[in-house]
Formats: structure tokens, C-alpha cells, sequence
């Protein structure tokens, strides 16, 4: 590498944990991002927040500079990417819900390099653990070392990625309803739905305030009541089914040629999004099932089988309606409940 690291600061960024990397979003869209974003923008945020989490947001959103360098890192030895930090600090919406986790605390940043799928490995403890937003340590001999051995360009001017627009996507439930009944939901099943929506929102505040349940809880009381007000009945619907947490069937006998959907949960606010190599596993070999969705209860993504290979196709959380999730480029709540439901006809 011709540029010098002596006069930059290098900051290093966590994207997430092992239960939910977010790293791939970062690099996507050239972005490093923090929070918890629901106590409000930097520094307007409410007092609720720890005197800790505050001296992480103050270094990201004011100590950090525009040409410092980010280490995007995993834990305490995986580097995703090496980037050049392109903006002041922003705010922005869209990454209100990555996976379930508040990160719209934001910087733009240009990767000079990333792996997403195959992490530059380091012994472990050679990143601090702790904070999202740590300066690098001095004696970080062995990371220096591996930025200058790189061939890249710290002064590049090469564009950033174009954001996706910000908008106000919320949606009430009354236009979900509409969608569905004119995709020909039953107005009895939609009845349903809205009732159970609104039940399942106030189990997951009392579970947020007492109680994580636990896998079983999630599939019983939050993922099988949604199921049922959708139209699935217990014939088609088997729990625990050869390891599947929850087995749908198009048609009976429930065997593997009438496997339709494979759902895979997770508990109360862990990464539902992660589970989707697991639920594919069980799907394999299964030629009827053409659909999978993974959940915490909350949340759900709903993915559907393109030329052999599962793609998000919709996302959304049960405690904020979107539209649409442009992170993921993907749609929102009412084409994720309409591919939930039990007549629902790939027409692609």
C-alpha cells in the first residue's frame, strides 16, 4: 500500500455478534451503524440510555472524522471490511430495523476492502471486545501490519453507494387488510388476523418487561396463533415435525411430498433472519416446499424458492408495519402475510 496509516485514526466497528451479524448491510450499502436508535438522534437522545452507551455514541457521532479508517470487525478476531469514513454523522431511518435491532446512528463509508462471505481471521482478542465504537489499539501490531500489506487506496474518490430514499413506510393495518381481501383473503380470516396481531403485541410487551421465552413458547404463543388466524388448521400444521420447529402441509397426509413450508424459530428478540441456512437444510430434497419463514414471534421473513435457491422475498415485525424493507430490497407486512397463507400460489 503507497498511502500512509501513520497520521490517521483508526476506529474499529462492531457489526453485531455472533447471533446477528449485520455486517453484509454494512457493506452493501457503505454504512457503519450504531445503537440503540429508539432513544433519538445524536445528540437528542432521551436520558434512558446508559452513561456508557453515550461515551460509544459521542465517539461515533462526534470524535470520529471524515477520512479517519473503520475496521468493520466480528467479535474479537473477524474483519469484514476496511474502509475510509466518507461523512459527518447522520441519522437515518431505514436502519430502524436491521434484524430487529434500532441502528439508525449512521456513517458513510468507502470499503477499500471486504469479504463478506470469508472474514480475514485473527488471533483471537486481537480486537477489543466490548464497545460498538473503539479506537484501535496502539499495539496493534499485527492489524497495522495487515492494512499495509493491502492493495488499496486510502485517497480514493470512487462514488459511494446510492442510499435507498427515505420514507415514511409505516402502514396501518386497515390497508393490510384491504390488500389482503382484494388478493382473496377471507374477511374471516382477516377478522382474525387483526384480533390476534393485537393480542400477540401485548404478549410481547409482557414478555419484554418479565420474561425471554423460550423457542417452544415462541412457536406456541406467538408463531401458531398468527398461523391459525392466517387460515392454517392443526391437520396441516404439525409442531416438532423430524426436527422442523414448524412443519405446514398443502395437502394430507403430512409426509415429505406434501411439505409446503418449513418454519424455523428463535427466541424472543434474537436474530430470526441468521436462521435461514438451518430452515434451508430441512428443506432439502423436499421438491413441494417452496417456502420457508423464519421468526422470533416478532418478526418474520418469509422467503420463497427461485431456481433452486431460497431469496428474501418479505419481511416485517408485528410492532411496526412497513411497506417495504429497501435495506434488504424487500417487500413488506402485506405481502409477507399473504405469502404466509395457506392458499397462497407462486405465480412466478
Amino acid at each position: 500500500m503507497s498511502d500512509t496509516i501513520e497520521k490517521r485514526t483508526i476506529w474499529q466497528q462492531a457489526a453485531g455478534d455472533k447471533d446477528r451479524n449485520y455486517a453484509k448491510i454494512c457493506l452493501a450499502w457503505d454504512v457503519i451503524l450504531n445503537g440503540p436508535g429508539n432513544a433519538g438522534n445524536w445528540p437528542n437522545y432521551s436520558k434512558d440510555i446508559s452513561p456508557r452507551k453515550v461515551a460509544d455514541l459521542r465517539r461515533f457521532a462526534e470524535e470520529m472524522k471524515d477520512g479517519d479508517i473503520v475496521i468493520l470487525r466480528l467479535g474479537t478476531s473477524e474483519v469484514f471490511g476496511l474502509g475510509i469514513v466518507k461523512s459527518n454523522y447522520m441519522w437515518l431511518e431505514n436502519f430502524g430495523d436491521v434484524d430487529g435491532w434500532d441502528l439508525q446512528h449512521a456513517r458513510r463509508v468507502k470499503w477499500v476492502w471486504k469479504n463478506p462471505d470469508k472474514p480475514k481471521s485473527f488471533p483471537t482478542y486481537t480486537l477489543k471486545q466490548g464497545d460498538t465504537t473503539q479506537k484501535l489499539k496502539s499495539d496493534s501490531k499485527i492489524i497495522i501490519e495487515w492494512i499495509n500489506s493491502l492493495d488499496i487506496n486510502l485517497e480514493t474518490d470512487d462514488p459511494l453507494v446510492e442510499l435507498p430514499e427515505e420514507l415514511d413506510r409505516s402502514v396501518e393495518f386497515d390497508a393490510v387488510s384491504e390488500y389482503l381481501f382484494d388478493k382473496g383473503v377471507s374477511s374471516a380470516s382477516i377478522e382474525a388476523l387483526s384480533r390476534e396481531i393485537n393480542e400477540l403485541i401485548r404478549i410481547a410487551k409482557w414478555y419484554k418487561k418479565y420474561a425471554t421465552p423460550s423457542e417452544s413458547e415462541t412457536v406456541a404463543y406467538l408463531a401458531v396463533p398468527l398461523l391459525k388466524a392466517l387460515g392454517w388448521t392443526p391437520q396441516k400444521m404439525a409442531i416438532e415435525w423430524n426436527n422442523v420447529d414448524v412443519a405446514l402441509f398443502n395437502q394430507l397426509p403430512r409426509i415429505d411430498d406434501n411439505l409446503s413450508v418449513v418454519i424455523e424459530a428463535k427466541k424472543k428478540d434474537r436474530s430470526c433472519l441468521t436462521a435461514v441456512s438451518q430452515a434451508q437444510a430441512y428443506a432439502e430434497g423436499k421438491q413441494n416446499c417452496k417456502r420457508l419463514i423464519v421468526t422470533d414471534g416478532l418478526r418474520y421473513g418469509v422467503y420463497l424458492k427461485r431456481k433452486n435457491e431460497f431469496h428474501l422475498y418479505a419481511y416485517f415485525n408485528i410492532t411496526d408495519l412497513k411497506v417495504k424493507y429497501p435495506i434488504y430490497g424487500c417487500h413488506g407486512v402485506k405481502e409477507a402475510l399473504q405469502a404466509m397463507t395457506p392458499d397462497w400460489v407462486d405465480k412466478i
